[in-house]
This record gives structure tokens, C-alpha cells and sequence, in this order.
């Protein structure tokens, strides 16, 4: 661990942010990325071959913009770099729907596993484009796979460097493929003396253990009741804002199967996608949902 890595951990636990009661709205996230892009279907499916693949991101963001209007509920879309290439004009409809357009990166490549410096110039360019298309100012980012770990705490600098004001690209749990434990659950700032934001996914604290309730494949695996009771427990324990994300391929049941994964991997992918958009429908009557900006206002108040 470097020198900053190791004031970066130092500095964690006294930076949390801190709120006189409970939020009044919650951040509602989405990481828009197509069903092939997913990390779980990496193995058999390589990222030179996605065009050959049928595109379902736009029909199935569309169908989430129509839920989130019906519902009164902004958002914060972490948008790929190479769906905003194929669809930009999606990119100018969620933009004029009002909900914030963010970055997760060009192509879903994991950020522990590039230098820093192919990192920095992928996020920089997502960015650019993203601003191009949308012609809106991208202040967050969100790391394929909440792939910002204990192995690459530069990445915060680097964002910054890049160009954006926070980032949304840890899980504070126990994790194949991801996650740092010990790390604060709630918005904390990385860089010390700086602005710049991490704002973790939700855990519930329960019996010592962070337990995971801030969506994804979670959201899928527990029972709706169970899901929203932790939620409920997360808001009183540390009255702080939820921070929820999904992805659009998971209020569609009728995706493609991909032949060749292993148990694992199916099991991640496709469990119980017929029953997220209900599931999402409830979410969305049971709370206020914001985009992350608008719960975080510090995030935009450093332009003035």
C-alpha cells in the first residue's frame, strides 16, 4: 500500500457525513449497461463480439424512464461510454426527463485491473463523450463492478484528476468480485482536505455484518419485505440517504440466455428477473427517489 493509500484508509472513519434526522429522499441509481456487458458473463462473451450481440438497453431504459415518470422518482443514470455512442438519443431523453446523466466509464472494464494511467484516460474520455452527447455537465462515475478496492485507492485521485466531482464505486461488504468491509457505509470524503465524494452502495449494520440491500442481484435474491425492511433499518440506524442501483437488463425476462456459463454465473445473471419490475414498482411507491446529486448537494454546489 502506498503512501496516500495509506492516509486515504486513515482518514476514512473520521470523514462520514452526518445528517440531523432522517433523509427525506434517497438516491436512486442506474447503471446502464446491456445484458451481454455484465461482468458475470465475461468469460464466454468478449467484448469485441457485443456488437454482434441484439441491443436491448435502449427498449428496456426506456421502459425505466416510463416507470420513474409514472412514479414522480428522478434518477442518476451511470452510463456507458459505448451505449451512448449506438444511442445517443436515449442519452438526450433521460437527460430531458430531468434525471442526472453520470459515467461508468467506455466499456465496462474493471478498474482494478488497469494502471492508473489507462484509468485516468478512459474515465476522461467517457466523460468528454458523455457531455457531447447529453450537453450536460458529468460530475459522477461509477467503476464496472465496484471494482474501486483496497488494490487501486488511487482511482479516487485519478477521478478527480479526470474531471469529477464524486464517485459511486464501492460496496462495503464481502464480495467475490468486489468490496471493502471496513470502509465507511455511508458518503464519505477519500481525499483528504478535498471535495471530492465516495458515495457507497447501502448495507444494513445487523449483528456486526454489513448486510448487502442496496440493489443489483440482491434485490432479486431477498424476498421484497425482507429488502425493505433492511432499507427501513439502514435509514434509523445511521439516518443517512439510500443509495440503490439496478441495471436495465434486470426488468427483462426475456433477454437472451447466453450459452456456456457456469452455475454461478446463471444463477447471478438470471435469477428472478421476472419478478424486478414488480419489485421495482413497490420500491418506488415505498420511498422518494432523487437523483444523486439532487440528495447530495454539495456535489453540484462546488460550481458556484
Amino acid at each position: 500500500m502506498t503512501s496516500d493509500e495509506t492516509s486515504i484508509v486513515s482518514d476514512w472513519h473520521a470523514r462520514l457525513s452526518t445528517s440531523a434526522g432522517a433523509p427525506e429522499a434517497h438516491a436512486m441509481t442506474v447503471d446502464v449497461e446491456d445484458y451481454f456487458q455484465v461482468e458475470a458473463l465475461a468469460p464466454v462473451v468478449a467484448a469485441c463480439d457485443w456488437d454482434l450481440h441484439p441491443a436491448r438497453v435502449e427498449a428496456n431504459t426506456d421502459r425505466i424512464l416510463e416507470l420513474f415518470a409514472a412514479s414522480g422518482a428522478r434518477a442518476t443514470f451511470f452510463t456507458l461510454g459505448w451505449v451512448a455512442e449506438r444511442f445517443p438519443g436515449l442519452v438526450r431523453r433521460l437527460v430531458a426527463a430531468g434525471h442526472e446523466l453520470a459515467s461508468h466509464g467506455l466499456q465496462h472494464i474493471r478498474a482494478d485491473t488497469q494502471s492508473r494511467r489507462e484509468f485516468h484516460e478512459d474515465a476522461r474520455r467517457a466523460r468528454l463523450l458523455l457531455e457531447d452527447t447529453g450537453g450536460v455537465p458529468v460530475r459522477g462515475y461509477r467503476a464496472a463492478s465496484f471494482s474501486i478496492t483496497r488494490s487501486n485507492l488511487w482511482a479516487f485521485d485519478a477521478l478527480e484528476e479526470a474531471g469529477y466531482r464524486y464517485s459511486s464505486s464501492t460496496y462495503p461488504i464481502r464480495h467475490d468480485l468486489y468490496g471493502i468491509p471496513d470502509q465507511p457505509r455511508t458518503a464519505f470524503h477519500p481525499l483528504s482536505g478535498r471535495r471530492f465524494l465516495e458515495i457507497p452502495v447501502t448495507t444494513a449494520r445487523r449483528f456486526g455484518t454489513n448486510w448487502p440491500c442496496g440493489g443489483g442481484g440482491y434485490f432479486r435474491l431477498i424476498p421484497y419485505p425482507l429488502f425493505r425492511a433492511n432499507l427501513k433499518h439502514a435509514i434509523k440506524s445511521d439516518c443517512q440517504p439510500l443509495n440503490f442501483y439496478f441495471h436495465p437488463w434486470e426488468i427483462d425476462p426475456d433477454q437472451p440466455r447466453v450459452a456456456g456459463l457456469g452455475i454461478k454465473s446463471r444463477t447471478r445473471h438470471y435469477l428472478n428477473l421476472a419478478k424486478t419490475r414488480d419489485r421495482l414498482t413497490r420500491l418506488l411507491r415505498d420511498f422518494v427517489w432523487r437523483r444523486l446529486d439532487e440528495v447530495y448537494p454539495v456535489i453540484s454546489a462546488v460550481d458556484g
